[in-house]
């Protein structure tokens, strides 16, 4: 049996999610036991860049049809029609499990991260493009702001670019104050079924960035450990408070990231190239929920600044949370992503104008 097949048979309260609306890789996912998929600009244009001969019809007739749309418009629309035709492939798990699995998540505009009147209002937007769509948004201030109300109109919400134990709360925060006025108003809640995202890779690739810009020397082996040691840290958290959201790992980088959430009442979203290696592994699947990363590891990444900043519960403020490198570095991954898109697109409108 291939491993997460295996992983989700053995722990069913341990998810596995698809790191991509790629069709192909989607349905791959899903046929080992994945039950939910995402999306965000960059996932898109790397899909119509790999898949490029499944979607250049459909592309060319969007802009022959739409001769006043910009390529803004012409992105967000393949990114809706895209989502959507990986979406079928979930339905029938949303229809079975009463919308607690089967999602798929859409992401707010980037270029929305300081302002959440706009990202609440592109949320609506995004999530009346399939019937079992979730929405993603940035954790910074404006984004927990923003996830209060998302959740308060019945949105399931994805908490993205998160790193530390500090956004994980904050986010969990919002989300219960928005569920406890649906509650309030008499409004349904059974459906819904928020995420908080930690992408404990990008994590990592902060702290090698932050120890080598500083020719800090550290043991190597420990710095793949300080995304799973924030993890297991916001996990106990979750639990112990009742939280009525469910962490999500993102950004695999290595093993850990899947071997030490086995078990885990948590979700794994796993790019393709990731679960085709641990379909193929032989790693022996057993049940890591309450295994704590070793202590001699702990104390040791104590020691840099910026995993404290990551795993102690107040290691930043709400306000610092956009200005944090790992933040920084992703926001800005996701802009450029957001530009590489519409220059895509771009390169088709002219094409077709000429």
């Amino acid at each position: 049996m291939e491993k997460l097949l295996e992983t989700v048979l053995k722990y069913p309260q341990t998810e596995v999610w698809n790191d991509s609306c790629s069709v192909k890789e989607l349905q791959y996912a899903v046929d080992r036991g994945a039950v939910g998929a995402t999306t965000n600009p960059v996932i898109v244009l790397q899909v119509l860049k790999n898949e490029l001969s499944d979607w250049s019809g459909t592309l060319k007739r969007l802009i022959k049809d739409n001769p006043s749309w910009s390529e803004d418009d012409v992105a967000w629309e393949m990114i809706k029609i895209i989502g959507a035709k990986a979406s079928e492939i979930l339905l029938p798990r949303f229809h079975e499990t009463q919308g607690k699995q089967g999602r798929i998540s859409f992401q707010t505009n980037a270029k929305y991260y300081n302002n959440a009147q706009k990202m609440v209002d592109h949320a609506c937007e995004l999530t009346k493009v399939v019937i079992n769509g979730q929405v993603k948004a940035p954790a910074s201030m404006a984004g927990i702001e923003a996830f209060e109300e998302m959740t308060y109109r019945g949105i399931s919400i994805n908490a993205t670019v998160s790193f530390t134990v500090s956004q994980a709360i904050a986010v969990a925060e919002a989300v219960e104050r928005g569920l406890d006025r649906r509650i309030k108003e008499g409004l349904p809640i059974d459906m819904m079924n928020p995420v908080c995202t930690i992408m404990v890779g990008r994590l990592d690739d902060h702290l090698k960035n932050d120890v080598k810009s500083k020719n800090i020397l550290v043991e190597p082996d420990i710095l793949e450990y300080a995304g799973v040691a924030v993890v297991k840290k916001a996990y106990s958290i979750y639990q112990t408070r009742k939280y009525r959201t469910t962490l999500l790992v993102a950004a695999f980088r290595n093993p850990y990231h899947w071997l030490e959430f086995i078990g885990s009442k948590i979700v794994l979203t796993i790019p393709y190239g990731w679960q085709v290696k641990f379909n193929s592994s032989e790693y022996e699947i057993t049940n890591k929920a309450d295994d704590s990363v070793h202590g001699t590891i702990i104390q040791k990444l104590m020691k840099l600044p910026e995993f404290i900043k990551a795993y102690e519960e107040d290691g930043l403020n709400v306000e610092e949370f956009e200005h944090y490198g790992a933040f920084t570095a992703t926001i800005n991954q996701f802009l450029n992503g957001y530009d590489d898109l519409c220059k895509l697109i771009r390169t088709f409108m002219v094409t077709e104008i000429s």
